[in-house]
């Protein structure tokens, strides 16, 4: 790519910029340029939308959007030692790369998103990568501001993600992504395509939003996924004393043996109504 788009490449930058990836800000950079297309790739074509990119570190996947032709890139970072390797790529991309410095947990997301479609694309760092996917899933207002998530996280925590009941992976986090989006598995990404390399597999996992979820208060569901699976090898009778208990369960119609594990989005979301 780095022919494609006229900028030297990752590595020389990183050199440049003295940009040692930092455990304490979540990095691992992404180098392989065919790999950043490809995640960029997944979230569809680009042409006319506005694309969120959080901690894009040296750019690789901001040169990715932009070369696949996003009109508008909006790159949170807050590690000021990139932003001179970013000011390169808004430099030859120009208008078309906006960088904000700052921490992407205090960001107003929804302030950024006014023109056009916006979509979210990010290689998220990984202590904060939950947490935001957490935030863009529970705004109290639906459809949210963007029209699709593709993001990168650690392999267990996709597998959260996508995660459907009975199955060994699925939780909160499952019930949460299944309620709001459809949410699919797009690849793996080994730990040799970063630098350093992490001890894990990273997955990329893009998520849809669903047009109408299951009627259902935000601050209720969180209360009985928290509870069912803080206690998940219980039966609900007891995990869910401190909520209701049996009283509970019978009043959403579900049997108090079961455990949180067997119940579907659905039936969570029943639990919600009920209490």
């Amino acid at each position: 790519m780095a022919a494609l788009d006229g900028l030297p490449p990752l590595r020389e930058v990183i050199q440049r910029h003295g940009l040692d990836a930092r455990k304490a800000l979540g990095q691992n950079f992404l180098l392989d340029l065919n790999l950043t297309q490809k995640i960029a790739r997944t979230a569809g074509p680009l042409d006319g939308v506005t694309v969120i990119e959080v901690g894009p570190g040296p750019g690789g996947l901001t040169r990715a959007i932009l070369a696949l032709g996003a009109r508008k890139v909006i790159a949170i970072e807050r590690d000021s030692r990139c932003l001179p390797a970013l000011a390169e790529i808004a430099q030859h991309y120009p208008d078309r790369l906006e960088v904000i410095e700052g921490d992407a947990l205090k960001v107003d997301f929804s302030s950024l998103a006014t023109d056009g479609p916006v979509r979210i694309i990010a290689n998220l760092p990984y202590n904060v990568g939950t947490q935001l996917l957490v935030n863009w899933l529970l705004p109290e207002r639906w459809p949210p501001f963007w029209e699709s998530l593709t993001l990168m996280f650690q392999k267990e925590v996709g597998e959260r993600i996508v995660a459907t009941e009975n199955d060994d992976a699925y939780g909160r986090l499952g019930v949460l992504c299944g309620w709001r989006t459809d949410a699919r598995m797009a690849f793996d990404v080994p730990p040799q395509a970063f630098t350093p390399p992490p001890k894990v597999t990273s997955s990329v996992v893009h998520l849809l939003p669903r047009a109408t979820p299951i009627p259902c208060a935000v601050d209720k569901l969180e209360k009985v996924t928290l509870a069912a699976f803080g206690q998940r090898r219980k039966m609900l009778r007891q995990s869910l004393k401190s909520l209701g208990g049996e009283t509970l369960l019978l009043k959403a119609g579900i049997e108090p043996s079961r455990r949180a594990e067997t119940l579907s989005v659905e039936e969570f979301c029943r639990l919600a109504n009920a209490l």
